[in-house]
């Protein structure tokens, strides 16, 4: 009876040829998430007063910084032997084309493009490292969403198998047994997560601390990926007798990292929404003012 309810996954991963390239529908997703992140991010500069002229520098360092960190994470920590024991494995590192993606990888070079952008653009604009991370936190969300739904579709990076009515065969990829679709799972996990932080960032924000999307993000997020990682066929070769697979041991120091930023907004209390530049100087000038009509009194 079961049996009637499991899903032959079929798809073609390719949408059309074009001459010699392919138009595939996880290039599509990918690319969507962009889209939709320039989007969230466009509401969030006009709602508290950021230079929407950001946006393009931001999109741009985003874009560079997903692929070149996501393409290194996994020659770096997956397969570093094939990558980096012979010329033509090195010579492949810069195709990520030929497949081969990390988040955690991607994870970290968003960390450090960020500190960058905030270092060049936030002093002036009234926001910090932390105001940018946290509404990255936010539009990754959903961009994580459409890149497991875009590995769903390459047929990649599934679970074992089940007996469980929504379990998927994957046909394409010589299955004839039921396996969990775990792209199914962390996507539906981060759309979930999206969406409790783009309400909250909405109907909250005014009583909020900096470092509070980042934290519960970077927690919920490496904290589904720890537990649907139990689920999953091992990645590589060296995983079928490890505790942990190397997902969840790369998830670990950002689950701790996410609890750090929730110390840190509760410590330091500094209000979310960015400070508009004119209101942060006007501030500083009347204080300056008031300190030297307090010397001039003094010296009176």
């Amino acid at each position: 009876m079961l049996a009637e309810l499991f899903v032959n996954w079929h798809v073609d991963p390719v949408i059309f040829h074009l001459g010699p390239v392919a138009l595939r529908w996880y290039s599509i997703l990918f690319v969507s998430g962009f889209v939709i992140g320039w989007f969230i991010f466009s509401w969030f500069f006009r709602r508290e007063g950021v230079k929407t002229e950001l946006l393009d520098p931001l999109l741009y360092v985003l874009l560079l910084g997903t692929i070149v960190g996501a393409r290194l994470g996994h020659c770096i920590f997956y397969q570093p032997e094939y990558y980096f024991g012979s010329w033509q494995g090195f010579w492949e590192v810069f195709m990520p084309w030929k497949g081969g993606l990390a988040s955690h990888g991607g994870a970290i070079a968003l960390i450090l493009c960020m500190w960058w952008y905030a270092h060049h653009y936030g002093k002036k604009n009234g926001f910090d490292f932390v105001w940018i991370l946290d509404h990255l936190a936010i539009a990754v969300s959903f961009a994580a969403c459409l890149i497991r739904l875009g590995n769903l579709f390459n047929s990649e990076i599934y679970g074992d198998v089940t007996n469980l009515p929504w379990g998927f065969v994957f046909e394409l990829r010589g299955e004839t047994e039921p396996k969990h679709p775990t792209q199914l799972y962390e996507a539906i996990s981060y759309l979930l997560l999206g969406i409790g932080l783009i309400l909250l960032y909405k109907y909250r924000m005014a009583k909020t601390y900096r470092g509070t999307y980042i934290g519960i993000f970077f927690i919920v997020c490496f904290g589904m990926r720890i537990l649907i990682e139990f689920i999953k066929e091992p990645q590589v070769a060296f995983e079928e007798n490890m505790l942990l697979n190397m997902g969840q041991i790369l998830s670990i120091p950002f689950v701790l990292l996410g609890i750090a930023f929730l110390v840190y907004a509760y410590v330091r209390k500094q209000p979310e929404p960015a400070e508009q530049p004119f209101l942060v100087n006007s501030s500083r000038k009347l204080e300056k003012d008031a300190k030297l009509s307090d010397n001039v009194h003094s010296l009176r």
